[in-house]
Parts: C-alpha cells; structure tokens; sequence
C-alpha cells in the first residue's frame, strides 16, 4: 500500500455516520457479505424390473423401492460487499479543493478521487455439467429365448444365464482360452468392451439404475454481529431446504470479531480532539478481520478469514490532502471501503 508523504493529512473527527447537509457528491461506504456456493448431488435409484428375483438368480440383495438422496460435495465462499445505508456521506466539491473526478460504484460506493478505476466484479461460478453418457436399453442385448418366455421369473432367469455366459466368455477371452481370439489389441479392446456393455445392460434389470446430477446452489449472509446462527438446513432425502424447515440439519455460522482495527477516537480521552476545519465529507473504512466458522453435528465443515467493514471504524480523510499546489490521487478497496493507495499530484 503506497500513502507517499501524505500521512499528515489523515486525521480523525468524531462525525454523525449521517448524509451532510452541504452540496456535493453522495456515496456509502460498504458493508461485507459472503456468498456460499453449495454443490449438491443429487441420486436417484429406480429399481430394475427383475429386482424381486436378483437375490434369487444374481445371489445379490437389492432395494425394490426408488429412491432420491442428496449430499454436498463442496461449499464454497466468495466476499461480497453492498453499500451500507447507514454509512451514507456528501463529499464537498468546490473551487477551494482540486477535485475533478469521483469514482463511485454503479450502487454508489466510494471508489476514487482524482483517478479512473474499475467497477469491482464478483467471481463467477459456472457450472458446467459433465456430458452423460446415453442410458442402456436392456431389450436391445436380449436373446430370442428371453424376449419370448412366458413369465417376467423365466425371463429373469434367462437374463441371469446369459449374463453368466458373458462373463464366462470374458474369462476365456483373457486367458486366451476363447475360439475366436482377436488378431489384435485394438479388436481385443472392442471385444471387451461390446461384453462389459451387454452385462451393464443385462445386469441393470436386476440392480436398477442409479443416475447422479449436481446442482449449485448460492446463499448470500451479511453478518452484522458476532455470534452463531442458522446458515442453511440440508436434508438427505430434500436436498437444501430453508432455515426453519426441521426436516434438515442445520448448518451453523459462527462469527468472531478478531478486533485487528483500532478505534481513531480510542485517544479522545487523553487527548482532545481539534475538529478538522477542513473537514469535506471524505470517509473511509479501517475495516475489522473477522472469522467465520461453518458447523454441522459438532463438526467443522469450513473456516474461513476476510476484513469486514462494519465490523471496523469509520475515519475522516482531511481536505488538506487537495491543495491548490499539491494534491492527491486517492483508490479505495472496493470491497471494504478502505484507503488502498494514496498518491501526490504536484499542481502546475
């Protein structure tokens, strides 16, 4: 952080966090939030038409109820920042300062003085689904034998020997032990795969089918106090479900002020304060780190830092730091409101 020789020009005034009455340009300053990104899977299992005879023919349990199950597989936390109407100020702009830009975020936050910069972005968090592969069709790999039996149990008995011929095939095949062995690696390869697709196929009809999709889910919280609260509820059978629904278990947030900011009026006592006759309505953040734990059952999902501008104090940036004969280039940080650099401009 670059500030030159222009400390001297930051003083600190004991001011109502209120618009001034005078003319000039309004702002806010910020406050943080965060943005949870969270990833859940999504399984459903629908049970193959041959299910009630797999133990039977397959020597395999398997459920003969569908079924719908959710888990997270990541949660993710990006700081946000929104203004805060409490913070709300008049920056005074007249021929006595040299101030011929302000640079405010398209919701009005403070981002400049006499300089350009950019509108702060959030990181974007696409999510690209992975290409799915086309579902087997059973019917397709079914021998005439099968397709004509006269009940559903000598079908399933059918499917269960033909699945065991494949695999049978497969052994030979890889011992070398087949009739019609491949002449190279590439029809080897083709070989086993076409096997391993009809057993896919064949077998689903006994263990069902189990098909995963992922979905994003964002949650915004702007903490405003310490303390632990309520983030989300996720159930296992609904997925993400809202904070007083008790079909899910909750998700805690734990906010703790860690108080790395200092109090510019914390010497009031020991020292009177001048008030500022220069005073032009410029304020900027010296923002608090705060910590955020995420929870569940007693456990701790995630931790995570960042500097929070409510949690922080306001300071008074002087017009002194605007002269006729040498002025200032003033970025604040977009997200906490706080002074990122400071640079001289000599006045010709």
């Amino acid at each position: 952080m670059h500030f030159c020789g222009l400390f001297a020009a930051l003083t600190f005034v004991s001011s109502p966090l209120l618009a001034q009455s005078i003319e000039g340009t309004s702002y806010m300053l910020p406050k943080n939030g965060m943005r949870f990104t969270v990833k859940v899977e999504k399984t459903q299992y629908k049970p193959g038409e041959f299910s009630p005879y797999a133990e039977r023919f397959m020597r395999e349990k398997v459920s003969q109820q569908p079924s719908t199950t959710y888990r997270i597989i990541g949660i993710e936390m990006d700081q946000t920042a929104v203004p805060d109407t409490s913070k709300q100020f008049k920056l005074t702009v007249d021929k006595k300062y040299t101030i011929d830009k302000v640079s405010l975020t398209h919701d009005g936050q403070l981002l400049a003085i006499n300089t350009d910069a950019k509108q702060p972005t959030l990181p974007v968090r696409v999510f690209k689904p992975a290409p799915k592969p086309a579902p087997l069709d059973p019917s397709a790999f079914m021998t005439e034998d099968i397709l004509s039996a006269g009940s559903t149990a000598k079908q399933a008995e059918l499917t269960a020997k033909e699945i065991y011929d494949i695999r049978d095939s497969r052994n030979s095949l890889s011992r070398g032990d087949a009739d019609n062995l491949p002449k190279d690696g590439a029809q080897l390869k083709l070989m086993y795969e076409n096997m391993n697709r009809q057993e896919a196929a064949l077998t689903q009809l006994f263990e069902g089918t189990t098909v995963k999709d992922t979905t994003w889910t964002q949650l915004s919280f702007v903490p405003v106090k310490e303390g632990k609260s309520v983030l989300f509820r996720f159930s296992k059978y609904y997925g993400l479900v809202s904070c007083d629904d008790l079909s899910g278990e909750p998700y805690f947030i734990t906010i703790t002020d860690e108080h790395t900011a200092k109090d510019p009026m914390a010497d009031a006592a020991t020292e009177k304060k001048k008030e500022d006759k220069n005073d032009i309505g410029l304020r900027s953040v010296l923002p608090s780190k705060i910590k955020a734990v995420l929870t569940t059952g007693g456990k701790t999902v995630a931790t995570y830092e960042m500097n929070a501008a409510q949690f922080g104090f306001v300071q008074s940036l002087s017009g002194d730091l605007f002269g006729k004969k040498q002025s200032a280039q003033i970025v604040f940080d977009p997200l906490t409101g706080s002074v990122r650099s400071i640079k001289d401009i000599e006045m010709k």
